[in-house]
């Protein structure tokens, strides 16, 4: 029995024909992105170096990688079009689908997800009705998960287009995207004032960003970030010794070694304990060989 084609087409089945080349951008938009694309090329020795931020970009102009952004790559830096699309799929910064004006990454990473960050996601899924990658009907919140973004003692941390958020609550978290979904004026904890996303992503292609106050804007890392550059310019603090069953920290002279109580809790960071090697009275393993 023979399928039509109209029954084909109800199955979703495909015969394997080629994708029709991608539509071009209209004149004056490839003229301005052409102009654009030549001063990013321009910084570099080697014209595809300049992939990356040319994929940004793009990605500026239609608020996510297309075909003919793709297209676009390829013409400008002598490439094919498979090599464009194989840096577009690696990177997550590039999307290849519409998405909002605001990207909301939740940290799920380990030490954020023990903070609640497995909370708050669950939570802005079921609030927004959205799931993972995907975004509001309104078109202006697209949520994710994230890896880590390197600001473990804020934890948990949400990131709006690529902006900080710290120390998120599930309720505050909600209110951050309400409060993008209406338009209302949203600061991060730290960093540049908030733009939207294409904005974001030009700036990210190396332009510079010229809204008043921006450049200026800032933010620092946490104490706990700091303590490694601290050490490294030879700044030492006195040493401290946490004792977790009786009462907390206290300033103990650094000449002293501690020597744990027998009710202290030892962990694996702690001093050694006995092992078969260091305690023959008491060999690890078993006495008699299986079976007997």
């Amino acid at each position: 029995m023979t399928t039509s084609s109209s029954e084909r087409a109800e199955r979703g089945v495909s015969l394997g024909m080629p994708e029709l080349p991608a539509p071009g951008y209209p004149d004056d938009v490839r003229e301005r992105l052409e102009r654009d694309a030549r001063e990013v090329i321009a910084r570099y020795p080697d014209s595809r170096s300049a992939l990356l931020p040319l994929l940004h970009l793009v990605q500026a102009q239609e608020g996510h990688v297309t075909r003919t952004g793709m297209q676009f790559c390829a013409d400008m830096l002598g490439l094919t079009t498979a090599e464009v699309t194989a840096v577009a799929t690696f990177y997550t910064m590039y999307r290849r689908r519409p998405s909002g004006d605001y990207q909301v990454g939740v940290c799920t990473n380990t030490l954020c997800a023990v903070m609640g960050g497995d909370a708050i996601f669950d939570a802005l899924q079921e609030h927004l009705g959205v799931g993972n990658g995907e975004t509001t009907d309104d078109g202006k919140v697209t949520l994710e998960h994230i890896e880590c973004n390197a600001a473990c003692d804020f934890a948990p941390v949400v990131m709006v287009n690529w902006e900080f958020f710290d120390n998120q609550t599930v309720e505050s978290a909600k209110r951050l995207v309400d409060d993008l979904r209406i338009g209302r004026t949203v600061s991060p904890t730290r960093g540049a004032p908030l733009c939207t996303f294409k904005e974001t992503a030009r700036i990210l292609a190396g332009f510079p960003d010229e809204r008043p106050g921006a450049v200026e804007a800032s933010g620092s890392a946490g104490p706990a970030s700091l303590v490694g550059l601290r050490l490294a310019k030879g700044e030492t603090a006195p040493a401290r010794v946490v004792h977790p069953r009786d009462g907390g920290p206290h300033d103990e002279p650094q000449d002293r070694v501690h020597e744990p109580s027998p009710s202290e809790h030892l962990s694996s960071h702690d001093a050694p304990q006995d092992t078969s090697a260091s305690d023959p009275a008491h060999p690890a393993g078993p006495t008699a060989e299986e079976g007997e």
